[in-house]
Parts: C-alpha cells; sequence; structure tokens
C-alpha cells in the first residue's frame, strides 16, 4: 500500500542531493504536500440535512401535527406583560415595591 492512499493526494518529496550538498545544507526532509482530497468530509448541517428522516410512507406523509388542548388561565396574581400600557406597569411595579415587606433581622 502506498502513502498516497493514506493521504488521498499527491506528495511532493524533495530530490535527492549528492553527499556533497548535504554536509553542507541540511533538508528536513519528508515535506508532505497534500494538494487536495478525493472525498471531502461534508460540513454538520449538510451532513444532518442529507441524512435525516424522511417521511415515504402514505400514513406518516398523512399525518397533521399533535393537537394540544389549550393552556389553562393565569393565577389571578400573574399579569400579562402585552396586556397592560406603560403607565399601569409603573404602578404595578410601585405597588408590589410598597407591599413587599423587610425581611426579618437577626440581632
Amino acid at each position: 500500500m502506498s502513502i498516497s492512499t493514506y493521504f488521498g493526494g499527491r506528495i511532493s518529496v524533495p530530490p535527492l542531493l549528492n553527499s556533497s550538498a548535504s554536509k553542507t545544507a541540511p533538508c528536513s526532509g519528508g515535506n508532505l504536500v497534500i494538494e487536495c482530497s478525493s472525498r471531502p468530509n461534508k460540513k454538520a448541517t449538510a451532513h444532518h440535512m442529507k441524512t435525516r428522516p424522511r417521511k415515504s410512507q402514505p400514513w406518516d406523509i398523512r399525518r397533521k401535527p399533535t393537537v394540544y388542548p389549550p393552556l389553562p388561565p393565569l393565577p389571578p396574581d400573574w399579569t400579562a406583560v402585552s396586556s397592560i400600557s406603560s403607565d399601569e406597569i409603573v404602578e404595578v411595579a410601585s405597588s408590589i415595591a410598597s407591599s413587599a415587606q423587610a425581611p426579618p433581622t437577626t440581632e
């Protein structure tokens, strides 16, 4: 088995030098350059989109989303922020602050 099967591409090998040239200029040797990959990996989202489960059965294709019962109403001490104006928010915040009790101190 050759090295190119492990790396999947061409390998650049430095040319051989005669003995006198190798003594004066040391060579780092084994410089591998991978030019291109024949089988690049998919990125995560592309892989999940390709391998996601598909609806192939007719009963599964015709299936509708689940219908859940409506949520119960909020407790009376809760208020929905989107249903009141900014003036009412200030009033509610001030009433909550005035009704709050100071924590007991231990002395």
